[in-house]
């Protein structure tokens, strides 16, 4: 994954990447590819994870990556973040990002984002997740940086799936980043 996620990334920066995954050793495995293969890109890596992982993770990095490779890593607690308004809300989600990147766009300094979907249960109000995840994708294009939302594949609906499918053009399939075939873009490219 690391060689041809990066190979794509130097193509193309605005790429919106939907990652479902199954059980937790194989997140935290491509979790950590993505983080190293970032700061060896010299990408800054926003990570928007929970406090339990990023902790695990962190463990792990601080044995491979220096010092200074690990100030390029950002975390931000994804309950704070999805959360910020008290409640989940796209436009205030939207808002907390931009401005945890903003001094990276003005600074012009390439950056690349993880976020971790996540809670109890996804059988909530899915059309929320799709405001969402389009205000998202828009995002990606505008500010011209790479993002993977991961989603645990068990707590899935098909109704959501569907949703996710249609909200990112690209699909990370095992160690291949596939197009997705139902991907429905609301811009104008």
């Amino acid at each position: 994954m690391k060689s041809r996620m990066n190979d794509l990334f130097k193509e193309q920066r605005d790429i919106h990447i939907l990652y479902s995954y199954n059980g937790k050793e194989q997140y935290l495995e491509k979790l950590i590819d993505f983080v190293q293969s970032g700061v060896i890109a010299g990408d800054y890596v926003i990570l928007i994870e929970n406090q339990r992982i990023y902790k695990t993770l962190h463990q792990i990095l601080i044995t491979r990556l220096s010092e200074e490779q690990m100030k390029l890593v950002q975390w931000v607690n994804n309950f704070d973040f999805y959360f910020s308004s008290g409640s989940y809300h796209p436009p205030a989600i939207y808002n907390y990002f931009v401005k945890t990147v903003q001094n990276l766009v003005d600074d012009k300094l390439p950056f690349r984002s993880w976020a971790h979907v996540e809670w109890a249960t996804m059988e909530g109000p899915l059309h929320i997740i799709e405001d969402l995840e389009r205000i998202v994708d828009k995002a990606v294009n505008e500010l011209d940086f790479p993002l993977v939302c991961a989603y645990e594949r068990t707590k899935m609906p098909k109704y959501l799936r569907k949703i996710l499918l249609e909200t990112h053009p690209y699909i990370l399939v095992e160690d291949e980043l596939v197009v997705s075939e139902v991907y429905k873009s609301t811009l104008k490219r």
